[in-house]
């Protein structure tokens, strides 16, 4: 099976506050001027992405990984795990809030339910997220919703491209305006609205909201989770971690020139935000460029990058 990279082909989904930065960004064909997300590493029924080279060409990582799990280092569980999107938000994002595994199993019948993090790519001066609350109790916290007392319910929190941000599930969020990001989560769709600015679809009618789901989930009283965030310097390589905790670990490489012989401890997914190189392996030579992204399956051996790039990278923590 592989001993190469495994290229992925971005599923590109069209929403309400979405735009046209995944185009003018990264180059991906949008469906719309309100694209709001590329599912760029998914395993997800609700958009799998195609394998764009090697012995599974054509075939999905959904597939791949019911049919051969020796790409994963034979990890258990009935879903890819992980869920690597770019989102580009010209508009405000709902608040929302996502259930834990257990919830999302008993209520939803779903395998996983949603931590994810966020690594901003890139953002408008002034540009802000809703990241937490500041009720103190169950009861205030229904209060204020019930009330709409929106202002001094919500917590926002000013971002700047670089800005990561660990949002385990029962934390209330949203993406604000003017903002990209690459967002790594678990292989889950469930979201739970808060608040939708009073916003009409484009049927006319007003989204749907949650809030008694909403506010089952809810971490009451917000806390901050801990980030620590570490540097690591080798040759040609500069390694930033981002985040290790139970389900994912994420890490931001700076690639400048040559690296050394990298070895995968499982299965990694990588995604290019900028530059470009090469990738080395068992004598071949494989290029990505800005808008690619690739998983370095268990099967593969040793590599080595050229270049000068800036990547994410992760794995799942399950195996």
């Amino acid at each position: 099976m592989y001993k190469e990279p495994m290229f992925l082909q971005p599923e590109l989904k069209e929403r309400l506050w979405g735009g046209t930065k995944l185009k003018e960004i990264f180059g991906y064909s949008i469906p719309s001027d309100e694209t709001g997300e590329a599912w760029c590493i998914s395993g997800h029924a609700n958009g799998p992405n195609v394998i764009q080279n090697g012995p599974l060409e054509g075939r999905t990582l959904r597939e791949a990984w019911d049919e051969h799990r020796a790409l994963f280092a034979n990890e258990q569980g009935e879903e890819f795990p992980l869920l690597v999107k770019i989102l580009d938000s010209k508009k405000d994002l709902s608040v929302q809030v996502h259930p834990d595994d257990t919830y999302a199993r008993e209520v939803e019948d779903e395998n996983y339910g949603k931590t994810e993090c966020w690594y901003v790519i890139d953002c408008e001066p002034g540009a802000e997220i809703i990241f937490g609350h500041h009720a103190k109790n169950k009861q205030e916290f229904e209060r204020m919703v019930e009330n709409g007392e929106w202002g001094n319910l919500l917590r926002t929190i000013s971002v700047q491209p670089g800005d990561f941000f660990y949002v385990p599930s029962g934390t209330i969020h949203a993406i604000g305006a003017g903002i990209q990001i690459l967002e790594t989560q678990q292989s889950s769709d469930i979201t739970y609205r808060v608040y939708d600015y009073d916003r009409v679809g484009n049927d006319g009618k007003k989204r749907e909201l949650h809030l008694e789901k909403s506010i089952e989930v809810t971490n009451i009283p917000h806390e901050d989770p801990a980030v620590d965030r570490k540097h690591t310097l080798e040759a040609g390589l500069k390694k930033e971690t981002l985040i290790e905790e139970s389900y994912f670990s994420v890490y931001h490489w700076t690639l400048d020139g040559t690296s050394k012989e990298l070895n995968a401890a499982t299965y990694q997914l990588m995604s290019v935000l900028e530059g470009e190189g090469t990738l080395e392996t068992g004598g071949e030579t494989y290029t990505f460029q800005k808008g690619d992204h690739f998983i370095i399956p268990a099967t593969m051996d040793s590599f080595t990058l050229k270049g000068q790039a800036k990547l994410t990278v992760s794995h799942s923590n399950k195996a």
